[in-house]
């Protein structure tokens, strides 16, 4: 998978388009009971409401960006967590 180089594609010779960014990946939700919450211990495992090969969401602060699917690619010769991009949710003309 190539890197994500934005501001070859996107640079309008304003500074503001090298300000790097947080997204956030999100990638299922567990609903565990308070009782259940509070007995966790490491090594416990909560059970997310879905599956590996479900697609996952990217958000930036709380606007949805993209839909996309997790893969495992090799940097710095170890597998490292990815997101290759399915869709892109509403990025143009919205302020």
């Amino acid at each position: 998978m190539d890197d994500l180089h934005v501001s070859e594609h996107a640079d309008h010779g304003t500074p503001f388009t090298r300000v790097p960014i947080e997204i956030t990946v999100s990638v299922g939700r567990a609903r565990p009971l308070v009782r259940e919450l509070l007995q966790l211990a490491e090594g416990a495992v909560l059970t997310l409401d879905r599956k590996l090969e479900d697609p996952v969401e990217l958000y930036v602060g709380e606007k949805l960006i993209g839909i996309g699917v997790l893969e495992v690619v090799e940097g710095d010769g170890q597998n490292q967590l990815a997101v290759r991009l399915t869709e892109v949710v509403g990025m143009k003309g919205q302020a």
